[in-house]
């Protein structure tokens, strides 16, 4: 097999399971916490709100790039490649995977919360390699479908570090309800991902089995909001739009 078709294919692969990778992520964590130790606390003062702040960023980028994307666009499937048109506009002006920079920022915020460079840095590799491959099977895809108009949309924007001077609004007015019904998940899935890493590093330095307060009640709010918009999203239509995912 040729290796652009392996790469392809271990794409497509990759993405129909891309939400297992944050699996990956807690597991590596174990031995990046246990063996590493922080003594300034300024220093952990100062990581803990650039760790918050970077998932935030990243929880934005997500935001707004799914409350301007139209059903039927690219850039907003989950099981397999789906397109019926290009979408060029919002987000997807700056850079072409817009939603996957948001996933980064988001899940590096909570390693860098481990207060670990190393695991930073290993996790971006990993992100690199792993999320390579996904992208250049979407483009395959993308390239296929579309050719020439994906072509030239693509030759003027890079894949992951957005272009500011290029943007152009979106097409369609920002949905609130798309954010909520897609996003509450990602937002309970972030909370769990902090609680995890200070539970780990309360657990292995400090001998406790404890979160911080701030922390446990970030985790019971966005849980009863996942709860109650699950129970909504499910039972009726109040979260549904037309034209949208």
């Amino acid at each position: 097999m040729a290796l652009i078709n392996e790469f392809e294919k271990q794409g497509n692969f990759l993405f129909k399971y891309r939400g297992q990778f944050p699996v990956l992520l807690f597991v590596l964590a174990i031995p990046f916490i246990y063996f590493h130790r922080i003594e300034s606390v300024a220093t952990t003062y100062v990581l803990t709100y650039v760790s918050i702040a970077l998932s935030f960023l990243g929880f934005i980028i997500r935001c707004y790039t799914i409350g301007t994307t139209p059903r039927g666009t690219s850039g907003r499937n989950t099981k397999e490649q789906v397109a019926d048109e290009l979408n060029s506009t919002g987000m997807y002006s700056l850079l072409r995977h817009p939603l996957y920079l948001g996933n980064y920022l988001m899940w590096i915020g909570i390693v860098l919360f481990s207060f670990n460079i190393y695991l930073v840095i290993v996790v971006s590799l990993l992100y690199w390699i792993y999320y390579e491959r996904i992208m250049f099977a979407e483009e395959r895809f993308l390239e296929n479908k579309f050719g020439q108009d994906y072509l030239d949309w693509a030759s003027h924007l890079p894949a992951f570090f957005p272009r500011l001077g290029n943007f152009k609004e979106s097409n369609i007015p920002f949905s609130f309800k798309s954010v909520i019904r897609r996003e509450y998940s990602g937002i309970l899935a972030t909370v769990i991902g902090f609680c995890y890493i200070e539970f780990l590093r309360n657990y292995f330095i400090n001998d406790k089995l404890l979160l911080s307060s701030s922390l446990v009640y970030a985790l019971l709010i966005s849980l009863a909001l996942a709860l109650v918009l699950r129970t909504i999203k499910r039972t009726t239509s109040f979260l549904e739009e037309e034209g949208r995912f």
